[in-house]
């Protein structure tokens, strides 16, 4: 631990969400590096400021929305100094002074200042009753208005303005909304869904005057009405102002930082002054200010990352998503849903059940969502749009939702605000909805993975995803940090598997703990999670040079064999293209009978499982299979598994081309071979497809005139039909470009990302771009997998077998007696 004289002194002007996320992950990365003073101009700890509305609704109080209590601070040797404003930067001696006088020095300064609201420059406006709303303040003044008067007028039909609205009505005041233009949420909604919007509002006692010009604000000691442009006038008692938000730059212009809308920062959060940064809505970044909390957070953890001296994070900008925070009504908007030449429309609208949903994309990916009355998809297609994901093969059935694709996890329901706290959300963990909401209230949760570490939900299969983030947008109000557009590989690192698949690449790192030191990881040895990924990439990358490191492997590839439920083992020796002899069915018959297995099994893959294998027993069941001339089939392998075929042209009446023997081929080429996650093919004689090659990750379908390659199906956890890749003549043409193919996958797959999900998220014409049309490119992955398979293609079964690999790892422990 340093020194606390050595210490560097960071000062964070601004107690609001963006500053004391970045101070959090900050004192997460490096926790001894600053003496941490923090200004606030409130009078409180830190708060969620998102929540204000739930308080001024009555749904919450002031408690319920604190973030960090002032012990907080003092647990983690912060000096917070409360109510205290900041008067001027001075960086030429790098001090920041109050406005008592006091000097405060820094060597970093962090400015998250936030914004201010809007107020509009109207004859009265400075009258007692008329007041913005931006803080607990604000929500005060309302909340002991509603208790004296009756007429609210709400200035503003955006999201803010709809949610004092609401909060206002709900403490039992007349409101009436006024609006410039003709739509609610024009920024969010289109006419549709704004109109739907206001008619529910307005079903609830909601007044609305749009489209309107407030001219003035009458009264003369306190607010008594509201004059509009067109003469008339309504009695007013409170007036809001709700008409947007303007980032604070005040100080950091007077500091001479450049600032245009808002402070101008480059990636790293940086201002134009090295040691000052600046997070927050008072941020201008590629000419975008955010007044959202999701990419607030995102660009806390990219401040937080370069002020603890850890320079690979970046912060590239964010897509946001909308949820309105008034209970009962759901709606859900994300992206550009503008109408525009360049972009296609699916529409879906149900007027008897208030449901409206457009969908709009733009070179076959979604660009923009607007769901009203049925928003349990909105994290879907959120997730989708910020992928980029091609959606062209389930275009017909997008406007359906998840559900409708065989997802799981989405129910079909309209809302989880109907469900009751006993529902089970997640099956494979047993978590119940008021599990969640409580853990997301008590503990302040923001993210999925917040989430998922505090609760398990959504942490096992993943099919309840989708589900576990409406709970957490129905907990949170909209404004909730959905999952950050880059995911870390886990929670040992802020990496991603891109992250560390190119880094290994550019520095020619060539082992695990060389990757964790140069990429800074949190953890001394990484977990189950990122240490198998991190393996299968060095092996990936460097093949005949990384020595496979089998303690960073699950348990079946580590032994070779699939573990059951009672402990026991199975085996299965590979059979080329699903074809065995006499001699091999002789020789598994006789190592069931020797070794008393159980049970001897036909697979799904046409090959034979001997089930009930103690571990023992292993190697010596193995060398009797290798002397028979069999190897292991790899059943356990994130590998090439089994090349699935029929009987084709040799025996059957309808085969087009011998499909048999061409799986032997591909099998024979491709066994051995690693790859993100498992790897099925199948090649069936015939447009029957009898080897039901059309839902595996790669199926040849043979036809009168050549081969047709399909790939990215599944048959497991979802259900998928094939993509068409091509269609070409030969059999040296097909084996090609499924190697190729493969090896693309190989490069560009995630670990444990199956192939069908590699897919969608790279898009379906860039994979053909690359393996189709681009010949020489083709050739070259060919090449890259062909030589890969020189120092892949050896029998494990044998190497433990024979030469006593890994002995230790099937040697029982040894049973002493207690004295």
């Amino acid at each position: 631990m340093l020194d606390k004289v050595t210490k560097q002194k960071l000062v964070v002007i601004g107690n609001g969400m963006a500053g004391i996320r970045t101070v959090e992950v900050l004192l997460e990365r490096a926790p001894d590096l600053y003496d941490i003073t923090v200004f606030g101009s409130e009078p409180y700890g830190n708060y969620n400021r998102i929540l204000l509305s739930p308080v001024l609704a009555g749904e919450k109080t002031v408690n319920d929305i604190m973030l960090n209590t002032e012990q907080w601070y003092e647990d983690n040797g912060i000096t917070l100094r409360k109510g205290e404003m900041i008067e001027m930067i001075d960086r030429r001696t790098c001090e920041v002074v109050t406005v008592e006088g006091a000097r405060v020095p820094y060597d970093r300064l962090l400015i998250a200042t936030g914004s201010n609201p809007i107020m509009l420059p109207l004859p009265g406006k400075d009258l007692p009753g008329v007041i913005g709303f931006r803080d607990i303040q604000d929500v005060e003044r309302m909340v002991h208005a509603s208790t004296n008067y009756k007429n609210a007028v709400v200035i503003g039909g955006g999201l803010l303005g709809l949610e004092a609205a609401n909060g206002l009505m709900k403490r039992g005041m007349n409101v009436t909304v006024v609006h410039l233009l003709d739509t609610l949420m024009e920024r969010q909604l289109d006419q549709v869904a704004g109109g739907l919007l206001r008619k529910s509002l307005e079903e609830r006692g909601m007044v609305f005057k749009m489209p309107a010009q407030t001219e003035a604000i009458l009264g003369t000691d306190r607010v008594t009405g509201v004059r509009f442009a067109d003469g008339e006038e309504i009695p007013a008692d409170l007036v809001v102002m709700a008409v947007g938000i303007r980032p604070n730059v005040e100080l950091a212009r007077k500091a001479g930082l450049y600032c245009e809308r808002g402070i101008v920062v480059s990636d790293t959060m940086q201002t134009y002054d090295g040691r000052i940064y600046a997070v927050g809505e008072c941020v201008q970044h590629r000419r975008q200010t955010y007044g959202l909390v999701a990419p607030l957070f995102d660009q806390a953890k990219v401040c937080a990352n370069h002020l603890a001296m850890k320079g690979f994070a970046t912060y590239d900008g964010s897509v946001v998503s909308t949820k309105l925070k008034v209970t009962g009504i759901d709606l859900f908007s994300a992206g550009d849903f503008a109408p525009g030449a360049d972009k296609e429309e699916i529409v879906m609208q149900d007027a008897s059940r208030g449901v409206y949903k457009r969908i709009i994309l733009r070179d076959k990916k979604i660009v923009g969502a607007v769901l009203y009355g049925d928003t349990i998809d909105g994290p879907w297609y959120f997730q989708h749009l910020r992928d980029g994901t091609d959606v062209s093969h389930m275009r017909e059935r997008l406007v359906f939702g998840a559900a409708n694709l065989g997802d799981g996890g989405h129910s079909g329901k309209n809302s989880v605000a109907a469900m009751s706290d006993d529902t089970e959300i997640c099956g494979c963990n047993g978590v119940c909805k008021g599990t969640i909401v409580k853990a997301i209230s008590e503990k302040k949760l923001f993210t999925i993975d917040d989430v998922r570490a505090h609760t398990k939900a959504s942490s096992s299969c993943g099919s309840c995803t989708g589900l576990v983030e409406q709970v957490l947008a129905f907990t949170l109000g909209g404004d909730y940090s959905a999952a950050p557009k880059v995911k870390p590989m886990c929670a040992c690192t802020d990496h991603s598997h891109d992250d560390a698949r190119r880094v290994i690449i550019e520095n020619g790192l060539k082992t695990i703990p060389d990757v964790m030191k140069f990429m800074d990881w949190k953890t001394p040895n990484g977990c189950h999670s990122c240490r198998p990924a991190l393996n299968y990439y060095l092996l990936a990358t460097w093949p005949g040079e990384y020595r496979d490191d089998q303690q960073s492997r699950y348990i079946n590839e580590r032994v070779h064999a699939n573990i059951q439920k009672d402990g026991t083992y199975s085996v299965v020796p590979r059979m080329w293209g699903g074809v065995t002899t006499p001699d091999e069915l002789r020789a598994i018959a006789d190592v069931a009978d020797k070794f008393n297995i159980p049970t001897v099994k036909v697979t799904g893959g046409q090959r034979i499982d001997l089930l009930g294998v103690k571990k023992e027993d292993l190697p010596a069941v193995w060398s009797d299979l290798n002397k028979a001339g069999m190897v292991s089939g790899h059943a356990y392998a994130k590998g090439l598994r089994t090349v699935k075929t029929c009987v084709g042209s040799e025996w059957c009446r309808f085969g087009t081309q011998d499909s048999t023997g061409l799986g032997v081929k591909l099998e024979k080429f491709m066994w051995g071979s690693w790859t993100p996650a498992k790897v099925k093919l199948a090649v069936s004689g015939c447009p029957r497809n009898c080897a039901e090659a059309t839902c595996k990750d790669v199926g040849v379908v043979c036809v009168d005139s050549g081969y047709e390659i399909h790939f990215a199906g599944a048959a497991g956890l979802h259900i998928k039909g094939t993509e068409f890749l091509t269609k070409v003549a030969t059999e040296e043409e097909t084996l090609e470009i499924i190697a190729a193919l493969t090896q693309l996958y190989r490069e560009q797959g995630w670990y444990l990302e199956r192939m069908y999900k590699w897919c969608d998220r790279v898009g379906l014409d860039a994979i053909r771009k690359q393996v189709v049309d681009d010949i020489a490119n083709r050739k070259a992955l060919f090449g890259r997998f062909a030589h890969s398979q020189q120092f892949s293609q050896s029998d494990p079964w044998a190497a433990r077998a024979e030469r006593g690999v890994d002995r230790n790892e099937f040697t029982p422990l040894a049973e002493l007696e207690l004295a």
